[in-house]
This record gives structure tokens, C-alpha cells and sequence, in this order.
């Protein structure tokens, strides 16, 4: 059986605090098998905090749902969100005995969930991963205010990420392959597949989020070898105080319990002036429906590719119900 490493401190020595928790660095630059959701990321994230103390323990952890549910009231999507957990398997670099390994886990074990809504959830962690966490030596200290404010999974994957590295002294990039980045943001197979579609729908939104809200800069920029994107670099430093100003600020518009009040003022997300040159705005209400119908998609590129792809075509009777309805396929087809 392989032994931990020896070292001065490991990851099960860190405390989480009243404003962070701890993630083990070889859960956050892990590849999902079976893709996950932001709000799967968020409730599992939620469970290693909640089961920190005897996290590498064969014990059975409880929660009480309502500590899971986040903003909306219903358990049915703590069930459903369970059961990607259960049934999702990742991969993740170890080092076992000295040498470097690819070790392939499932992120959650047997669990209970009781049938009263303010009842309690019992989980466990899986035996082969609680020996991952056990001989982990890096972790990502998180926010909870920024993990519940940004509204992505590839933000929320990003900014674990710099969570990770942005401690180490001596280092402030990285460079990954392009099918890397994809396995690490959780881009799901066969979707994303071009640099350009990377780029504008995953790499973009989740590095402006980040910047916006955490306390570090972000760059991914592109490598080309020949004329193709093979590699891209990632890019981290930490803000100065009147950009960690800013974040704060961005923070009191999009945490949770006050997101709301940011998506009722329309000047807070104003719409793109060049969409004017493509048709008249639509009603302020059919943006509200399509934030809150597809969190996480940016509402006005939707718009712009559906202009672009109305263009030719008669008139919609109804210009808002078209939009929302091809929201509702282009979101299909592209998972976030």
C-alpha cells in the first residue's frame, strides 16, 4: 500500500475559517470523466467542508439539506446533483511512493438522503479518495462569497485553480495543452471544440468573473505552434488594494442573496451598444427570464448569435418568445 509522503505540512493541517474553506489541490486540477454542473461543484464542495474534520476518516458524515439547497427551495436538486456525484468518475495526478500516478475515483460514496425537507443528508467519502486527501500536500484556500457569486462552472473551476497556485513564490504561470484546460474546466466531450468557441464561451466569461471577483488577476493567452492554438498559458498575480477594492465592491452586487438586486438594474449589465446595429432591444423582462432560465450564459452573445442566424430568415411574430426558444436549444447543444 502506498504511504504518504513525509512532509512538514499537509493539506489535512490547513483550517477552514468563518469566510473559506479548504479543497484538496489534486480535486480542483482533476479531470471529470462524467461532466458536472455548477451547482455539483458547489454542493461537493460543500461536503469536504462539512466532513473537513474526520474527512480521511471511514465515518459517515450529515448535513442538513437546507445547508445545501443555496437559494432555491426545493430538495430536487440536491437529489439529482447527488446522484452526478455518485455516479461521476474523475482522474487526478498523484504521486504514490515517489512516482507520479493517475489515480481514477469516484467523488462520493453511499449516502442517505432523509425524505422531510429540513432533514439530514449522510454521506461518505470513498475509501481510494479519502487516501488521495490523506497524502495531499497542496490545497485551494476558497471564498464561499466568491464561490457562491460567480455563475459558472468554468469560473468556478478557474478560480479554484488560482486559489491553488497563487501562494506558490515561485511560480506565476502554467502552460496546458488545449485538451488539458478542456479536462481540467470540465468542458464536456465533443462540445467547445474549436480555440475560438474555448475561448469566447468558457475561457472568457470565467476569466472576467475571476478578475471581477477574486483577489487575483487572470490571463489565459493562447500558444500556436505553427499556425494552430495548441497550448495555452495561464497567467496569475494578486491585486493591489484599490483593485481588491473593486472585487469587494463587484462582491456586494453578486453574492448570494444579493444577485438579484444586480439583475433588476439594467445598468449594472448594460446591453452591448454594436447589438443595436442587429435589431431593437428586447423587453427588459426576456432578459430577467433568460438569467434566470440559463445562469451562467451571457445573454447578449445568445442574442448576437441569434440575430446572426435569424438574419435572412421572415420576421418572428413574436421576437422574445423566438429568443428565449432558441436560448433554450443553443443552451442544449452547449452546456455550460
Amino acid at each position: 500500500m502506498a504511504k504518504p509522503t513525509q512532509t512538514s505540512y499537509r493539506t489535512l493541517d490547513a483550517r477552514p475559517s468563518a469566510d473559506t474553506l479548504i479543497k484538496p489541490g489534486e480535486l480542483v486540477d482533476l479531470v471529470e470523466v462524467t461532466p458536472l454542473t455548477l451547482a455539483d461543484r458547489r454542493i461537493y464542495n460543500q461536503l469536504l467542508e462539512n466532513a473537513w474534520d474526520a474527512i480521511d476518516k471511514p465515518v459517515t458524515h450529515v448535513i442538513a439539506k437546507a445547508d445545501l439547497r443555496g437559494s432555491h427551495n426545493s430538495n430536487d436538486r440536491i437529489g439529482e446533483s447527488i446522484e452526478r456525484l455518485m455516479s461521476s468518475i474523475v482522474k487526478m495526478e498523484v504521486t504514490w511512493d515517489g512516482k507520479p500516478a493517475i489515480e481514477r475515483v469516484q467523488l462520493l460514496g453511499g449516502n442517505v438522503e432523509m425524505a422531510r425537507g429540513d432533514g439530514l443528508f449522510e454521506y461518505e467519502i470513498p475509501a481510494r479518495l479519502r487516501k488521495v486527501i490523506r497524502n495531499s500536500t497542496v490545497f485551494a484556500r476558497l471564498q464561499r462569497e466568491v464561490m457562491f457569486a460567480l455563475t459558472s462552472k468554468y469560473a468556478l473551476t478557474l478560480y479554484e485553480m488560482v486559489q491553488k497556485r497563487g501562494n506558490l513564490r515561485w511560480k506565476s504561470s502554467e502552460k496546458f495543452t488545449l485538451d488539458a484546460i478542456r479536462g481540467v474546466l470540465g468542458v464536456p466531450k465533443g462540445k467547445l471544440t474549436s480555440w475560438s468557441n474555448l475561448r469566447l464561451r468558457a475561457i472568457e466569461p470565467a476569466v472576467e468573473e475571476v478578475c471581477a471577483l477574486s483577489d487575483y488577476m487572470v490571463e489565459i493567452n493562447p500558444i500556436k505552434t505553427g499556425r494552430s492554438v495548441t497550448h495555452v498559458e495561464l497567467r496569475w498575480w494578486r491585486k493591489d488594494g484599490d483593485a481588491t477594492g473593486k472585487a469587494e465592491r463587484a462582491l456586494s452586487f453578486a453574492s448570494t442573496g444579493r444577485r438579484q438586486r444586480a439583475t433588476d438594474d439594467p445598468d449594472l449589465r448594460p446591453r452591448p451598444g454594436q447589438l443595436d446595429s442587429k435589431g431593437a432591444a428586447l423587453q427588459t423582462q426576456t432578459y430577467e427570464t433568460a438569467r434566470m432560465r440559463f445562469p451562467g450564459y451571457d445573454i447578449y452573445y445568445i442574442e448576437s448569435a441569434w440575430r446572426d442566424w435569424s438574419r435572412g430568415k421572415a420576421p418572428a411574430d413574436d421576437p422574445d418568445r423566438a429568443y428565449l426558444a432558441f436560448f433554450r436549444k443553443f443552451a442544449e447543444a452547449n452546456p455550460l
